[in-house]
């Protein structure tokens, strides 16, 4: 029977179940608001399309979180030989996240009514900023919550002398997660300078903080899977952080184009954003070389998938899809349309949201002593919330492509109905590969959820056919990976070149065959090369299946010795 090694692991399950029960919710009202889209008449003046939307981009920054901090504290013991310090501070953390999201909740209501609560010159109630806007009271809330983590996590970690790289990747994280808070806790009042500092917090959180936080987190839930040379991973993990903060710091520039910053920041901000991806590729590279090192079968797959979605996912929509829209002549079309929401969708959830996904699926079969699993469900639910986004992205980068023509090179009306119908079509199929999105989620939620409360009988392995009868399946070597890599490279530079096409003559003169046709060829090749990769990297791992069953999880102790090791 499975056993954890350290007891307060069990702090971490709380997290993952407020984790996937926000996650629920926020697809719920992405859902809504997908609808809305189609139909705008829709709950009219009782959840208005603002409020929904706001709801929805809280909902899965939060949610986002209670699944990092999960998985912190899941691996914290593990990767520092020791019980977590301070665990009723951890209860209490967990008590404050629940406060901050009723709360989030609560002050749309506000907002709406334009309530803010002023006093001392600071908005306490609420402060009306995208991401940031449930007001001085909670934001006060939150900078304790993420000093109390910085804390745990500091106090947890052996002497600094003793840090191997992924210490020092999550050490900085938490610390960084606190610092960069900061810059939201203060009022401005001139507009241009307040998004400035907004995008401080904004752009410094998730292309700096939750960076870093992630590329250690996947690199230790590596060296746990695959029993992968720490060594090895560290140094993937340290040369990840570097660059991320190389490019990610100034490539923060690409924010500030147009809200009354400096022209210089164009230059810089385009320089240093088309450097971001480097790091996205290096970790991208890395999870191909750690799953491949030992050729063992794969223990437990949904976590793997999640794990293996969470890096490609991160690499087209952050890394390819980030690239194609953050140099100036490019982000003036594509800023502000629907353009942003694809690459925002695919980053965001597939980045982040996946990691906390497959954390839950590694963690909660140990928590809950349920080493039998049948990985079917999970496996499902991984295609089902993989190809439903890919799907999500799709109608909003061919939607956006038309948005910008109509609207921002033809300039026709877009509260008078001209764009609206040209965009119809796309605006449908949101809410279709909603559906197909939701589905997934709800089979992974119920499959997390009732672990250990379900009869589980994982079904026997078959024996794989051999490679040369079913070439798919087959060893997928590193030359290959790096083929379909450098497809996804060029179909993302087939849609650079779209967007950038919307600056000549022509095309501003009323002909937007070049753009649309690029944009044809480019967003449906990146997604579909994309799917066909991932089925094809799970293909060549589920081959390896012909060896005996083993245990669906690793025993903790094992773990916990090749960690030391």
């Amino acid at each position: 029977m499975i056993q954890i090694e350290y007891r307060t692991q069990r702090l971490s399950r709380p997290f993952f179940v407020l984790m996937l029960v926000l996650f629920l919710f926020q697809v719920g009202f992405g859902l809504l608001i997908a609808a809305q889209h189609v139909d705008p008449r829709l709950l009219s003046g009782v959840l208005n399309f603002n409020i929904l939307r706001a709801e929805h981009t809280n909902l899965g920054i939060l949610w986002i979180l209670s699944g990092f901090i999960g998985t912190i504290l899941f691996v914290g013991p593990l990767l520092s030989r020791r019980e977590l310090a301070a665990p009723w501070l951890i209860r209490i953390l967990f008590y404050a996240l629940i406060a901050v999201t009723l709360w989030n909740v609560a002050t749309q209501a506000l907002a709406a009514e334009g309530v803010a609560g002023w006093w001392l010159g600071q908005p306490w109630l609420q402060e009306g900023l995208e991401y940031l806007e449930a007001g001085r009271a909670a934001d006060v809330v939150i900078l304790i919550g993420f000093a109390v983590l910085c804390y745990v996590v500091l106090r947890t970690f052996p002497a600094i002398r003793d840090w191997n790289e992924i210490h020092w990747g999550l050490g900085l994280g938490v610390t960084a997660l606190t610092l960069v808070w900061v810059f939201g806790m203060f009022f401005v009042e001139r507009l241009d300078v307040q998004e400035y500092f907004r995008w401080y917090v904004v752009h410094y959180w998730v292309e700096g903080v939750w960076e870093v936080i992630h590329i250690s987190l996947v690199g230790f839930l590596l060296v746990l899977m695959f029993k992968a040379d720490v060594k090895a991973v560290g140094y993937a993990v340290f040369w990840g952080v570097a660059m991320v903060w190389l490019s990610g710091l100034i490539g923060n520039a690409h924010h500030y184009f147009w809200v009354g910053t400096p022209e210089f920041w164009q230059f810089w901000g385009s320089l240093f954003s088309a450097l971001e991806p480097l790091p996205l590729v290096f970790c991208f590279w890395h999870i191909y070389l750690d799953a491949h090192q030992d050729r063992k079968p794969l223990e437990n797959a949904p976590a793997f998938y999640f794990i293996l979605g969470s890096v490609v996912l991160e690499q087209v929509g952050a890394g390819i899809l980030g690239f194609t829209m953050t140099f100036a002549l490019t982000n003036v079309w594509s800023h502000g349309t629907w353009v942003t929401p694809s690459h925002a969708h695919l980053a965001l959830f597939g980045t982040f949201g996946m990691l906390g996904i497959a954390a839950a699926y590694y963690a909660l079969p140990i928590l809950r002593k349920a080493a039998g699993f049948d990985q079917r469900l999970g496996k499902l639910a991984f295609w089902l919330v993989f190809t439903g986004m890919l799907g999500i992205a799709f109608g909003f980068a061919i939607g956006g492509t038309v948005q910008v023509f109509q609207y921002r090179t033809l300039g026709l009306d877009w509260f008078g109905g001209d764009v609206f119908p040209a965009m119809q079509f796309y605006k449908a199929l949101i809410p279709l590969f909603g559906l197909v999105f939701t589905v997934g989620a709800g089979l992974l939620v119920f499959d997390l959820l009732t672990l250990g409360l379900r009869a589980h009988r994982a079904p026997a392995l078959q024996p794989a056919r051999p490679a040369t009868a079913m070439r798919w399946a087959g060893t997928l070597h590193g030359f290959e990976a790096g083929l379909w890599l450098m497809g996804m490279w060029i179909f993302g530079a087939v849609i650079t070149l779209g967007l950038l096409s919307f600056n000549l003559p022509t095309v501003q003169a009323g002909d937007p065959t070049l753009p649309y046709l690029l944009a044809g060829l480019g967003y449906p090749g990146l997604l579909l090369i994309t799917l066909l990769f991932v089925w094809r990297f799970l293909r060549s791992l589920d081959a390896r299946q012909h060896s005996p069953a083993r245990a669906a999880v690793p025993e903790a102790a094992t773990q916990a010795a090749h960690v030391a090791a």
